[in-house]
């Protein structure tokens, strides 16, 4: 039912408009902005190899802060021994 909702006109504005009211409720910093907190802290910020081919991207349709494109292995191997938080 959502990605039919989605296929409606205004809808898909109408939603990031209530997302983006949800996440300043909850404090959290707008998605360019958060990125920009992590990227600061020093952590590294991967694009997943699987999904970029997926979607046929390049690294130069990603942001800047991603440091690369790696395989699920290459990441297991890069954070070994780190503590993971998103996978």
């Amino acid at each position: 039912m959502p990605t039919l909702l989605g296929a409606l006109p205004g809808a898909p504005e109408a939603m990031t408009r209530y997302m983006a009211g949800k996440m300043a409720k909850l404090d959290i910093p707008p998605i360019p902005e958060f990125i920009e907190m992590i990227a600061d802290t020093g952590a590294g910020i991967y694009a997943c190899k699987a999904s970029v081919d997926l979607f046929e991207l390049t690294k130069n349709d990603l942001i800047d802060q991603v440091q690369g494109i790696i395989t699920v292995g290459e990441f297991y191997e890069h954070a070994a021994g780190s503590q993971i938080i998103y996978t």
